[in-house]
């Protein structure tokens, strides 16, 4: 594994921590591509069932290297094909959890939003400016900032390049939990920990019906849900979680 990003263990929850603090993890290709693996490695692994990503305590990332994008053309970065280097996090099945202490800019607050949740604290700075160097967000910044925060905030952060702190990231709803300074890796592995006790198939069925759901009408959504509502009751998992329930017991899933 690329020392691009240092990769821990704890139980059944993994940490991915970037691993370019000179460079404030700014993106460049060997970074993306460390995470992209290790990210992947993760999910190969049955014995991990929830996925940390930090920068550390004092930044996130600080967005794109922009030395990888300066002299490029749109034909050059076509073919540099940078979506590939995010689709094992945005297709991840376990739960992934961002989080974020200090700046999350650019390809680091896209990077975020592709986690299933994110925790922060006060020192967290999320923001999408792009517009400053002439170009605009690629990789999700506009279609899931405009979803997690609305139109007008979105506009405000995309137009202006200003960034939000951590507590109004939580006031909006971009960020799932406010830790104390500090506390934002330790909080985020909680919640890690927490998930990865669930039965996985139905981890598994709650991110695919919230990914896809989002985007149908309502009436489709509904559908998707109780199809896969269904569906769990054939798990040996939603037998023993039930039966557990009823008998007082804790429940041990075996993820059938």
């Amino acid at each position: 594994m690329s020392e691009a990003v240092l990769i821990s263990r704890d139980a059944a929850v993994a940490t991915i921590t970037l691993n370019r603090p000179e460079k404030r993890n700014a993106l460049d290709l060997s970074l993306r591509a460390a995470i992209a693996a290790a990210v992947t490695e993760l999910e190969k692994d049955p014995a991990i069932l929830a996925i940390v990503i930090t920068g550390g305590n004092e930044v996130f990332a600080a967005g794109a290297d922009l030395n990888l994008l300066a002299d490029k053309g749109s034909q050059d970065v076509a073919e540099i094909d940078l979506g590939q280097y995010w689709a094992p996090l945005a297709k991840a099945q376990k739960p992934v959890i961002a989080a974020v202490s200090g700046f999350a800019l650019g390809a680091g607050c896209e990077l975020v939003m592709m986690c299933d949740m994110i925790v922060a604290d006060s020192t967290a700075r999320f923001g999408q400016p792009e517009s400053r160097v002439g170009i605009m967000p690629g990789a999700g910044g506009t279609q899931r900032l405009i979803r997690a925060v609305g139109k007008a905030v979105a506009s405000m952060m995309l137009m202006s390049g200003e960034a939000i702190t951590g507590e109004r990231a939580y006031q909006l709803g971009l960020i799932s939990d406010l830790a104390e300074d500090g506390q934002a890796l330790l909080r985020a592995q909680q919640l890690a920990k927490s998930a990865s006790k669930m039965p996985p198939k139905a981890i598994r069925a709650i991110k695919r019906t919230l990914a896809t759901g989002a985007d149908l009408p309502l009436d489709a959504a509904l559908n998707l849900e109780n199809r896969e509502f269904l569906l769990l009751f054939d798990t040996d998992d939603k037998t023993e979680g039930m039966t557990a329930f009823l008998e007082k017991r804790k429940a041990v899933f075996t993820g059938k």
